[in-house]
């Protein structure tokens, strides 16, 4: 009999931290840099990544609003962002893009 397995939740307090996640994940030996969405679920922006291969882990973040650029430039070597309407040039960044989630099958803990 196989269990289903369970998410994990993380909310963070700010929007640099729920991106070094991103940062971690793109210096690890694979490389793979998770998937960054913005969805409005139950009236509320909500920024979130999902990682974890054999149990989920959704890391999110509450905004204020949607963003109104399509990627976020990101440091590699201090952290620092900026949200960006397409992928630049800077080699010391990662570009990830904002994608846009009409629903989701999960609930946040709100």
């Amino acid at each position: 009999m196989s269990e289903e397995p369970s998410t994990t939740y993380f909310k963070y307090k700010n929007l640099e931290d729920l991106l070094k996640v991103i940062l971690f994940a793109a210096q690890s030996p694979i490389g793979m840099i998770p998937m960054f969405y913005h969805i409005k679920y139950k009236d509320t922006d909500l920024f979130f990544i999902e990682t974890g291969a054999i149990n989920p882990v959704i890391h999110f973040i509450i905004v204020k609003e949607k963003p109104e650029k399509k990627f976020i430039e990101l440091k590699h070597l201090t952290g620092k962002y900026e949200f960006v309407d397409h992928i630049g040039s800077d080699t010391q960044s990662i570009y990830i893009p904002i994608l846009e989630l009409e629903n989701v099958t999960f609930e946040f803990p709100l």
